[in-house]
């Protein structure tokens, strides 16, 4: 080929040389001349062009990654040397840089190479590790513009309120909207274009969800992120109401509860030895006696004060030990008085009584109250390190209360008369009053196997490692895409930081909810989000990644310069060839 075109090349050569010799017209020959032979000589050196030297560095190498500013790229060349190695890494090469597929090309170089300086967005933190021992120089892009960071609950419990909060970055005013099935929910105003904020919502229907912001900047295209989350059904273990006297409290609190759909059990005292009991949303039992094996049927007893100095000392020591197991949880109706004997941790929950003559109404204050409320206060409680704060009178005065009793929770309300809300049209303020309590008093579920994904944002085609707290199953679980796909088993490795804790690393294909199956009956829910979302928090991640390796490199040794050969570009040559094939046609016509 060579050999072909050097013969190709004379012959032009010598042809060209001849045909100006030839030319009757004598003026400008030299030029001629020299001409015809610079002509073929330049097109071989475009096609093979000649080698320089250059400065470059030694031990050192450029990646290039997506977002790199081309003014960075000359500086570090210019103080690097122009022969350093460039390389392009999940970007187009630009010229004089290589394309590089793999990290690991690079830790192949060692030692020869020693560090290497990083321009753009930087490298997965996932393949940081690909790089070895090689010490690593950030040069950052351009700052981010858009949500920068936000945080969210990914499981909640239907009734259970949303809320996200972030920060923005970038210039110019805009609007910060959620987006939840299928509308605008909530929106913030941001008049500088940067700052943070805070939306919520009330979901409507449990499942597997998917919210969104939306990020919208005048003449800027809106950015929209996804905020994936799972919403269980709402747990309503079922709840025993023991009354000393027939009244309105546990009446309505009873129809409340059965209409929201939890099994409810009333027994009232009508006299000595006399009680009269009723059941909603489940079967008849009788309820003379609170033995062990009834009480395991109920997640919560409600019991006034009276019930609860009432009962026979065998029943109340079934009662205690329900409670310190962590089977039940008590929910006790005080009065102005000091509690009964048979109150789980009663020496923590003094009450204190308050005068009554001249009194009004105090409104009470709770997490996420849908309405304020008041009602007439005969007591207080007295505040204790051990005991957690659950409804508040003015002036931080303690009406409710919960404590934990061994495994269990025991929670004391001082609030007498709570029905007149619903009487007077404030239902959902007493729904949400004794949802409080009701949640404080419920005992927690009982230990089960539980999966977590260890990235905060996963993406595909990257590993994301799995990890399983429980004991080691005998079959493995496996995990599936829910939009479709093959199940994949997953290969458990045990950690080496907790025993009950196994791993095991998922490389995700596809974007979406995916879900895990194993062991038993256990099913986890994660998201794996697309490429292109979320680069805030991503690129935020690989610069605090990079910034820890940068140690490293401001350790080693200065760069040691050298001289590499490189061809001289060829543009140049090929410039020389139409410059004297166009002075020989010109002159010809001349």
């Amino acid at each position: 080929m060579v050999i072909a075109l050097i013969s190709l090349l004379a012959a032009l050569a010598l042809g060209l040389l001849v045909a100006a010799w030839r030319r009757p017209d004598r003026r400008r020959l030299a030029l001629r001349l020299l001409a015809s032979l610079l002509a073929p000589l330049a097109l071989w050196y475009t096609a093979y062009p000649p080698l320089r030297a250059v400065p470059a560095a030694r031990a050192e190498a450029i990646v290039l990654t997506p977002g790199y500013q081309s003014d960075t790229l000359r500086q570090l060349l210019r103080r690097l040397g122009a022969g350093t190695p460039v390389w392009a890494y999940g970007t187009r090469p630009p010229a004089r840089a290589k394309a590089l597929g793999s990290l690991l090309k690079l830790t192949d170089q060692r030692p020869a190479l020693r560090r290497v300086h990083v321009l753009g967005e930087g490298l997965p933190t996932a393949e940081l590790p690909a790089l070895g021992p090689l010490a690593v120089v950030p040069h950052a892009a351009a700052p981010y513009a858009g949500i920068r960071a936000a945080g969210w609950p990914q499981h909640l419990t239907l009734g259970q309120r949303f809320e996200v909060e972030g920060n923005v970055a970038g210039a110019g005013p805009g609007w910060v909207s959620l987006q939840a099935e299928g509308a605008a929910r909530d929106s913030v105003r941001l008049p500088a274009g940067t700052g943070p904020f805070r939306l919520s919502y009330q979901p409507k229907v449990a499942g597997l969800a998917r919210y969104a912001l939306r990020l919208r900047r005048q003449g800027q295209p809106a950015t929209t992120e996804p905020l994936p989350l799972e919403i269980a059904p709402t747990t309503l273990p079922p709840v025993l109401l023991l009354a000393a006297v027939p009244g309105f409290e546990f009446k309505f609190l009873k129809n409340s509860l059965a209409a929201a759909g939890r099994a409810v059990a009333l027994r009232t005292t009508v006299s000595r030895g006399l009680v009269q009991t009723e059941f909603l949303n489940q079967a008849a039992q009788p309820l003379d006696h609170l033995t062990p094996t009834l009480l395991a049927r109920y997640a919560v007893v409600v019991a006034d004060a009276a019930t609860l100095a009432a009962l026979p000392g065998g029943e109340a020591q079934s009662l205690r030990a329900a409670v310190q197991q962590g089977r039940l949880g008590l929910v006790l109706l005080a009065e102005a008085l000091a509690l009964p004997a048979a109150a789980p941790a009663r020496a923590d929950f003094v009450v204190q009584a308050l005068p009554t003559a001249g009194a009004v109404a105090q409104p009470l204050t709770w997490p996420d109250a849908p309405g304020a409320v008041r009602a007439l206060l005969p007591a207080r409680l007295r505040p204790s390190g051990a005991l957690q704060p659950l409804i508040t009178a003015p002036g931080g005065a303690l009406v409710a209360a919960s404590r934990r009793v061994g495994l269990g929770a025991t929670v004391v309300s001082v609030v007498p008369e709570t029905f007149r809300w619903a009487l007077q049209g404030q239902a959902a303020a007493y729904a949400s009053f004794w949802s409080q309590l009701l949640t404080a008093a419920t005992p927690p579920p009982a230990p089960a196997a539980t999966w977590l994904a260890l990235s905060r944002w996963p993406h595909p085609q990257q590993p994301l490692t799995l990890r399983l707290a429980g004991a080691r199953p005998a079959s493995l679980p496996t995990v599936q895409p829910l939009a479709g796909g093959p199940a994949v088993q997953l290969a458990l490795a045990q950690d080496t930081r907790l025993p009950e804790w196994s791993t095991a690393q998922y490389w995700p294909a596809t974007a979406g909810w995916h879900q895990v199956r194993g062991p038993g009956r256990t099913v986890h829910s994660f998201y794996v989000y697309d490429s292109a979302a979320w680069r805030g928090p991503e690129l935020q991640a690989r610069q605090q990644a990079l910034a820890a390796r940068a140690t490293l490199a401001s350790s080693g040794p200065a760069a040691e310069t050298t001289t590499v050969q490189q061809p001289w570009t060829a543009g140049w040559f090929f410039g020389l060839f139409l410059l004297a094939a166009g002075f020989m046609w010109l002159e010809e016509k001349l």
